[in-house]
This record gives C-alpha cells, sequence and structure tokens, in this order.
C-alpha cells in the first residue's frame, strides 16, 4: 500500500542540515510560496509565461513535442532504439509559447521544455525567487503540459519546487535497484537510466521482482509553492498533473570532499571488477565492504588515530594526497 511521504512546513536554513542527512525525502509546505514567480503562476499560464519571459536570455534548447496518444508519457517505443516523442531544437521563448498556446488547441502536440539551466537562459530570476537553503546552485526550469517523466534516479540531492500547477513524484528507495528493471544507462531519453518496472503498466511475467513492490512507494502530491527533498539515488516518476505546469529544481552534493562524483567511482569500478570470476568479485566486495562502506567502522579503528595515515580524515591533505595516488596508477604507475 502506498503511503504519503512526511512533510512539514517552511524550513529554515539552520534547520535543513539534518533535513540533508537524514537522506529521506521530505516534503517542505509552502517553501518557495512567496515567490513572484508561484504568484504570477496562480494567475494563469499567460500570466506566468510573461513573467518568465521578462527574463528571457535569447538561448535556445531541445524540446519535447509528443502525439496526442502517449498523453505525455515521454518513453522508448518497442526496444530502446529509438523514443515515442519528437525533439526540437528551438529558443527557450517560442517553446514556452507553443506550452502555452497549445492549451487551446485541442488534439495539439504535449509539449516538455526540461532541464533549463535558469542563470543562463533566465538571468535575474534566481535574485527575484530565491531558495535560501541553497548556496550558488543553479537551478533548473522545467515547463509543460501534462507529462509523466519515467521512474529514474539522480546522482545529487534535489530540492524541486512547483511555481505553477501541480506535481506528484512516486518514489522507491535505492536498495530497490535490483528489483526494478533498469534500462539501458548510455541509451535514455534524458540522461539518467529509467526503471522500465516502475514506469510500465503492471505485469507480473514481465516483472516478477517488482510487482510485489509497486504498491510500496511513497507519494509526495505537490501544489503552487510547494517544495519536495529527494536525495540522491531515490527513484522517482515525476508527473505534472495540471494542464500547465512548472517546477523549479536544485541539484547539488550535499557531501562533496572534491571534484570526484561516487557515481564516476562506480563506472570504474564497472571497468575493474564486474567481469571477474565470482569468488574474486567476493573477495572484492569484502574489501569494498572494509575500505569504503565501513559496516563494521573505521578500519583503523585499532590504531590511534595519529596512525591511519592515508586512512584519516579526507580534509585537510589526504583527499588530494589519494587522488594523486589514484590518478598516478590511472596511467600506468605502481
Amino acid at each position: 500500500m502506498t503511503s504519503p511521504v512526511p512533510e512539514r512546513g517552511p524550513v529554515r536554513p539552520e534547520d535543513f542540515r539534518g533535513i540533508l542527512e537524514s537522506c529521506r525525502p521530505l516534503i517542505l509546505r509552502d517553501q518557495v510560496a512567496a515567490w513572484p514567480a508561484v504568484q504570477a503562476g496562480c494567475k494563469s499560464p499567460e500570466d506566468f509565461c510573461d513573467y518568465v519571459l521578462s527574463f528571457d536570455g535569447g538561448l535556445a534548447m531541445e524540446a519535447f513535442f509528443g502525439p496526442p496518444e502517449i498523453h505525455g508519457k515521454y518513453f522508448y517505443q518497442a526496444g530502446f532504439s529509438a523514443f515515442n516523442f519528437e525533439r526540437r531544437h528551438m529558443g527557450f521563448a517560442a517553446a514556452v509559447k507553443a506550452v502555452v498556446e497549445n492549451l487551446k488547441k485541442p488534439g495539439a502536440p504535449s509539449v516538455y521544455a526540461g532541464s533549463v539551466p535558469v542563470d543562463d537562459y533566465l538571468p535575474g530570476f534566481t535574485a527575484a525567487n530565491t531558495m535560501p537553503l541553497l548556496e550558488k546552485v543553479n537551478p533548473r526550469i522545467w515547463i509543460g503540459h501534462p507529462s509523466n517523466v519515467s521512474s529514474h534516479y539522480d546522482a545529487m540531492e534535489n530540492i524541486a519546487c512547483v511555481a505553477a500547477g501541480t506535481r506528484r513524484f512516486t518514489l522507491y528507495p535505492p536498495e530497490l535497484i535490483s528489483k526494478l528493471y533498469v534500462g539501458p544507462i548510455d541509451r535514455t531519453m534524458a540522461g539518467q537510466p529509467v526503471s522500465l518496472a516502475a514506469s510500465s503498466a503492471p505485469d507480473s511475467e514481465k516483472f516478477p521482482l517488482f510487482e510485489p513492490l509497486r504498491d510500496s512507494a511513497l507519494i509526495a502530491e505537490l501544489g503552487p509553492g510547494d517544495a519536495l527533498f529527494l536525495p540522491k539515488l531515490w527513484w522517482h516518476q515525476v508527473e505534472g498533473t495540471a494542464p500547465f505546469n512548472c517546477l523549479i529544481n536544485y541539484w547539488w552534493d550535499g557531501f562533496r570532499s572534491g571534484p570526484d562524483a561516487p557515481y564516476t567511482a562506480m563506472l570504474l569500478a564497472m571497468i575493474a571488477i564486474a567481469e571477474r570470476p565470482p569468488a574474486e568479485r567476493a573477495a572484492w566486495k569484502a574489501w569494498f565492504d572494509h575500505y569504503v562502506f565501513r559496516s563494521d567502522g573505521h578500519p583503523l579503528r585499532h590504531l590511534p588515530p595519529e596512525e591511519h595515515g592515508l586512512l584519516g580524515p579526507l580534509k585537510p591533505d589526504n583527499y588530494g594526497r589519494l587522488r594523486a595516488f589514484v590518478m598516478h596508477l590511472l596511467r600506468g604507475g605502481h
């Protein structure tokens, strides 16, 4: 049985660190209700369009156009070599106007303009619509008709804010990845692989591992001014459920120590380990558990901290030392 995502009212910056470290989704009701963009969106799509385009920088982007019969469900066609929508390169302003104009045209294609960097395309918008929980994060804007973005994950933390319309998020935790029937990692609709099971109609023959879990999802229903904190690696299907919808979201790594991302480390581990014999993979798994995931605590907990060397805290010096050693090895060093 599905359950609602926990929620609370607007969060102050000094309270957000604890929420971040919980690594659990949380609805932040009315977190951005005072935004001028939200106020414009509550009037009409036209008012919202006029407000957003008052910041337009004249740049072009790629928009999705879907035939009416897909009902905003942008997905693969049969197989994984093609999609059920058309990509069009066009000005951001033209895409936004197409969304508003097609609202009045029965049978018109659905339009979806997504993941557009706000500071690049709409200079000045961020200063007028601030996110006090974060500093120096370039948000992205997503505008369109009713849509259904297939269940996927992000490798960063996310605060997703509804500026206009309504949104529904359907969430599954990271540990279910082996039961989600994940699609290709390199042939994707928008950068991230999707869960074929969570993005499709129920099918116990095709997705036997997932079907018993389908109804265990967490659901977040968001209206104008609401936000959702979504930790990295949580699977989420995102639906725009009003005739006109706009989301502003913020991606960042809340625990970054330097330029290297965990996903990069995973890909390198795939190269180095994934096709070795099962017994050797099991041995390396034990080493990863010991040194990386530290299920039993620090690997040198039996020694005093001053004897931990490279296994001491990453900051201030060990991050650079470890990284230099890794780069030396990748260049063929010994």
